[in-house]
């Protein structure tokens, strides 16, 4: 165990450091070559950065906090069968994800889920992918769920409560048919055998309210950015003065180096979206379908973060289909978002065996059935 933990912090601090010395000459480049330009991407490309790092330092005081541990020890007490335990897993990852970014819900629940699944008898596979492809396909509700949303509606002022109100339906739909795709693909794959409970975590007030206030905040306000982080820094402050959580782990919750590094990959390619005419003509031309397609695609070429600064930097003619693709299409491949990386560390970090593999066997047929319904209940009308 020991030895896979270190083999895969070994991956991700070689990850870590291509990345960030590929932005860092990206962005040289580009401030060389548009200084103005360069800025002008920076300033509106921060803020979505900024938000993420205040939800992911919420993430780890919950998690320290015991938050997460007492929602798996409730899943430990469901009444009923493997079903129910499904049911409510699932929507523990989408509140989660909702609330506090997908790459929370992917780094604290798989283990959380993992294990729930382990103790209960459950398919352990179930939980384990379900996890991660609905954490994605949930991640379309609120601005702050991803970091692609904030890229694509940067500059445009979206309240979190219109975003969410135009969201609702293909949310529902997205989710539905993804809760229900992992179900039929997973049936008792991987169950293992029944072990003891545990005894079961409370969660902490300040945890509570934390992600509450959270919760507000991004709805509430246009730019919820600097407010959401001054939430989670006075929260993990609180508990840093209590040595009730540990520097390391805030440090590696929030990954300033990682988040940095795609800062300045994203600030370069916005700096080369304002001379680069052809993707934005494209995402302003294109039909609803084929700037979803267009996302998923990009997402797994290019990873769905820098697709989202390339392809939503000139006011996309269907930006949420564009959001479609770029949040739902990362399930048809791991390459396709930075969260199945961190979904794949947290699984590894508990004994289990992702599979690459298995993961596009399922996605190739869960993700374009996720997104035409997301396209689908797009187009409804209430009222």
């Amino acid at each position: 165990m020991w030895g896979i933990v270190t083999r895969d912090l070994l991956v991700t601090n070689r990850t870590r450091i291509l990345l960030l010395a590929f932005g860092l000459l990206a962005l040289v480049a580009s401030v060389g070559m548009a200084r103005h330009d360069a800025a002008a991407a920076a300033a509106r490309t921060w803020p979505p950065f900024v938000l993420v790092a205040g939800l992911l330092l919420i993430g780890a005081v919950a998690y320290e906090d015991g938050t997460f541990e007492a929602a798996g020890a409730l899943l430990d007490r469901l009444p009923g069968g493997e079903p129910v335990l499904y049911v409510v897993a699932m929507g523990l990852v989408a509140g989660v994800t909702v609330v506090l970014n997908l790459d929370t819900s992917v780094a604290f629940l798989t283990p959380v889920l993992v294990g729930a699944a382990r103790r209960r008898g459950a398919s352990e596979e179930r939980l384990l992918y379900g996890c991660v492809f609905l954490s994605n396909s949930a991640s379309l509700l609120l601005p702050g769920s991803n970091l692609t949303n904030l890229l694509v509606l940067s500059g445009t002022h979206v309240s979190g409560s219109a975003f969410l109100r135009s969201m609702a339906l293909p949310w529902v739909a997205a989710v539905v048919v993804t809760i229900s795709g992992v179900a039929v693909a997973f049936r008792r794959r991987g169950a293992g055998p029944h072990q003891p409970e545990r005894v079961p975590a409370r969660a902490r007030l300040l945890s509570v309210v934390s992600i509450g206030l959270a919760a507000v905040l991004v709805v509430a306000l246009s730019d919820p950015a600097v407010p959401v982080l001054a939430v989670g820094l006075l929260a993990g402050t609180i508990r840093l003065a209590q040595r009730r959580i540990h520097p390391e782990r805030i440090a590696r919750a929030v990954d300033v180096a990682s988040l940095g590094a795609v800062f300045l990959v994203a600030t370069a390619l916005g700096t080369l979206a304002r001379a680069w005419t052809f993707p934005g003509h494209l995402m302003r031309t294109a039909a609803s379908g084929q700037t979803a397609a267009l996302g998923a695609v990009a997402s797994v070429l290019v990873n769905n973060l820098p697709a989202a600064v390339l392809l939503g930097s000139g006011a996309p003619a269907h930006p949420r289909s564009l959001l479609f693709g770029l949040n739902i299409g990362p399930n048809l491949a791991v390459t396709g978002s930075l969260s199945a990386l961190v979904w794949w560390q947290a699984a590894r970090s508990v004994g289990a065996r992702p599979s690459a593999r298995r993961y596009s066997a399922v996605g190739i047929l869960l993700a374009p059935a996720a997104i035409a319904a997301a396209l689908a209940a797009g187009h409804v009308h209430i009222g």
